[in-house]
């Protein structure tokens, strides 16, 4: 389902046609935008996680073709070539669906580590602080973006749920007793 991320290409007359890689300067900014909304709706992230939060975490999303470097304390997100391996002192490899799992709570990240979904190396410690700040956070991706979408915002939802059906994705937070299927908010 999630091939077109890992190897982006379109068929065309029968043939596979590589598609070029999104440029990263632009998704570096969106990115750290992103980053910056949730941090100023969310600053207990950046407490709950201490001195950690000056930690660089190299996350190797396996199905997109690039890495993210996080560096929480300089609320910046900056996408990387796939060759590159910029300085960090921890990384996370799994998958988008493993990733957007544990941020929306629908898998526990040590079930996701112990089952080799998710691969960490480097400083442990850093991980496990930045992991109970985002689940203290109680994040909400889909919520995050469309806060930001100002009158598209319902459109983003609904656009969200869509996808979310149709790839199996995490894009949302279940709240207890909310129905999967009432995109309303």
């Amino acid at each position: 389902m999630m091939r077109i991320l890992s190897d982006p290409s379109v068929k065309l007359l029968g043939r596979s046609i590589p598609l070029p890689t999104p440029p990263l300067t632009p998704l570096s900014m969106l990115f750290s935008r992103l980053m910056r909304h949730v941090l100023s709706r969310h600053p207990s992230i950046l407490r709950r996680m201490g001195a950690t939060a000056g930690s660089r975490f190299l996350i190797q999303v396996t199905d997109m073709p690039f890495p993210i470097l996080l560096e929480p304390s300089l609320r910046r997100l900056t996408v990387v070539p796939r060759r590159a391996k910029p300085a960090h002192d921890t990384e996370i490899r799994g998958s988008l669906k493993a990733f957007l799992a544990m941020l929306h709570a629908e898998e526990d990240g040590d079930a996701l580590f112990f089952s080799g979904q998710l691969e960490i190396s480097g400083d442990t410690s850093s991980v496990v602080a930045l992991r109970n700040a985002l689940d203290d956070a109680e994040i909400d991706l889909t919520e995050e973006i469309a806060s930001l979408a100002g009158p598209a915002g319902p459109a983003l939802r609904r656009m969200s749920a869509l996808l979310e059906r149709r790839t199996g994705l995490s894009l949302s937070r279940r709240r207890l007793g909310e129905d999967p299927e009432d995109h309303s908010r």
